[in-house]
């Protein structure tokens, strides 16, 4: 069974208050179906982005089902995750933009051959239920008197992606003005927008589907001229002790035989 660090099993219970293109990819490898779960008593850590929890947990319990592997989960942002994969205290790394795997296989981190691209992740502006400030276009998250909730840009992937849409959009100093707080984790920006704190945040689309922000916001999408559309990868890191389980770990998420799970979460996944 899973083990979720303390830090997330916070965040899931603040949701639950709250309310409740792509590059190639490997061939997939379906779960064992061997009765005598092939890796039976065998153990890695994956570190994720706290964004992909939903999927990830679905995920990771039907591997476990099948396999007999347990699989213990370290959710993040992408910036605190690379720390665990630097301090070799996970097995598999999943950031929430290719950006951080590309700085893991510049430094030798993860094994370049292991890394499979799972969905696309893609930006998109998140209102309060009735869109209370009339959130339009990107340029009105620097109209005067607007309150935002942002990603951290030292934290998150949604943090940095953030900052570059608004740079590139001439519009980021006026942004600036308007934060009234900046989040270490995409999962806090829905919290923000489902309680009505905040008149909009940027997150990613596929939170949209979740069941805590379900009548509590709206979608105003970014221009794709606009908009930083990412691609969520997976990678084996070169510290594992277990090869063997951590590649077939990481090749069923990036499979088949997962795309319909990340269909279900909202994620659009890459072409199998």
């Amino acid at each position: 069974m899973k083990k979720v660090c303390a830090f997330i099993i916070i965040i899931v219970l603040a949701l639950s208050l709250a309310g409740s293109g792509c590059a190639e990819k490997g061939a997939s490898t379906p779960v064992s179906e061997n009765p005598e779960k092939a890796f039976e008593g065998r153990q890695v850590t994956v570190c994720a982005g706290a964004g992909l929890i939903k999927p990830m947990n679905e995920l990771i319990e039907n591997f476990e089902k099948e396999t007999g592997a347990d699989i213990e989960i370290r959710y993040g942002g992408s910036a605190e995750i690379f720390g665990f994969l630097t301090s070799k205290e996970c097995d598999i790394f999943i950031p929430g933009d290719y950006y951080y795997t590309e700085q893991a296989m510049d430094r030798n981190y993860v094994f370049n051959e292991s890394v499979e691209n799972l969905t696309l992740h893609i930006p998109v502006i998140a209102v309060p239920a009735g869109n209370p400030a009339n959130i339009s276009r990107l340029e009105d998250l620097a109209g005067p008197g607007v309150k935002l909730a942002l990603g951290d840009p030292n934290g998150p992937a949604i943090g940095k992606v953030s900052e570059v849409i608004c740079t590139q959009a001439g519009i980021l100093s006026a942004v600036e003005k308007n934060i009234i707080v900046k989040t270490a984790t995409v999962n806090q920006l829905l919290i923000y927008i489902a309680s009505g704190e905040v008149d909009a945040a940027i997150i990613w689309e596929d939170m949209t589907s979740w069941g805590e922000a379900s009548g509590k916001l709206e979608i105003v999408s970014i221009p794709e001229e606009q908009n930083k559309i990412k691609t969520i990868p997976t990678a084996v890191s070169i510290y594992t002790e277990d090869r063997e389980l951590a590649e077939a770990f990481n090749t069923y998420i990036a499979g088949k035989e997962a795309k319909e799970t990340w269909k279900k979460w909202g994620f659009e996944p890459c072409d199998a």
